[in-house]
């Protein structure tokens, strides 16, 4: 059977086994040798799930909301039944899947790859590492230092979190259909941060209202964060001359700490 791209799920199917082959070794052996489990996101036509197969080291589930791509795995993929889930990795509960830690791997549909990246955000004392292919404008902003025009609130919450890697840059011919962008494999590694140290819900709001008007500076996007304070000489901190980009995740957190401090 052939499995038809659908552009409704964004699906543009990788057909260069090189690079499905390079996307699976940018999976880390453990240190100790011992199993890896791992996860799937929309394995499509199992181009990354066959080399999965063949590693050792690997406990391989998939999650694939795409029916016809479900029946083609279950047919050229003997032994899938069982650990292959037709779902919604948005709706996934994956602590059902894996009652301890495991790792992400896949070719992220371009139109919902910042929502997986909230979700993944959401497990991340459950997710020490991600292995994904996404469009390389969005790899860019998620690996951006600050300073960037590019650098934004992927940036931000991801890198308090995560360590990145971009890894390497995958032309629109090595898909059927062909993308009308590049696209980019990226690795995000668990980073030692336990904590921000601050209100997590403030920090994402602080990050998320600054970038939505990122050509204000702070003292203008955050107005009513300011007011609310009651400190009228909160106000001429410097910080708040700056424009979002010029904030580290450091400077994010130091920002949060300023703004409920004062409450």
């Amino acid at each position: 059977m052939e499995v038809r791209a659908k552009k409704s799920l964004g699906q543009h199917f990788l057909t260069d086994q090189r690079i499905a082959r390079s996307i699976v070794e940018a999976l880390p052996v453990e240190p100790d040798g011992s199993v890896k489990h791992v996860l799937e996101v929309g394995p499509g036509t199992g181009v990354l799930t066959r080399y999965l197969l063949e590693r050792e080291d690997v406990d391989l589930r998939l999650i694939e909301i795409d029916g016809e791509s479900v029946e083609y795995l279950l047919t050229h993929f003997p032994g899938m039944q069982g650990r292959l889930l037709q779902g919604d990795f948005l709706k996934l509960k994956m602590e059902k899947i894996f009652p301890e830690r495991f790792s992400v791997i896949g070719n992220f549909p371009y139109n919902i790859s910042s929502q997986i990246f909230f979700r993944i955000l959401d497990y991340r004392e459950s997710i020490p590492e991600v292995v994904c292919m996404i469009q390389k404008e969005v790899a860019m902003r998620i690996a951006e230092k600050p300073g960037s025009k590019t650098y934004g609130i992927l940036s931000v919450l991801l890198q308090a979190w995560y360590d990145i890697e971009y890894l390497f840059t995958v032309g629109p011919g090595c898909f059927a259909p062909p993308p009308k962008v590049q696209s980019a494999v990226i690795r995000l590694k668990r980073n030692s941060r336990e904590s921000l140290g601050c209100d997590e819900q403030l920090f994402k709001t602080l990050v998320k209202t600054s970038f939505g008007q990122r050509r204000k500076t702070l003292r203008n996007s955050l107005k009513p964060f300011i007011l609310a304070c009651g400190d009228s000489s909160l106000a001429v901190n410097p910080v708040f001359d700056l424009r979002p980009e010029r904030l580290s995740v450091e400077d994010f957190v130091s920002l949060t700490l300023l703004l409920s401090e004062r409450k």
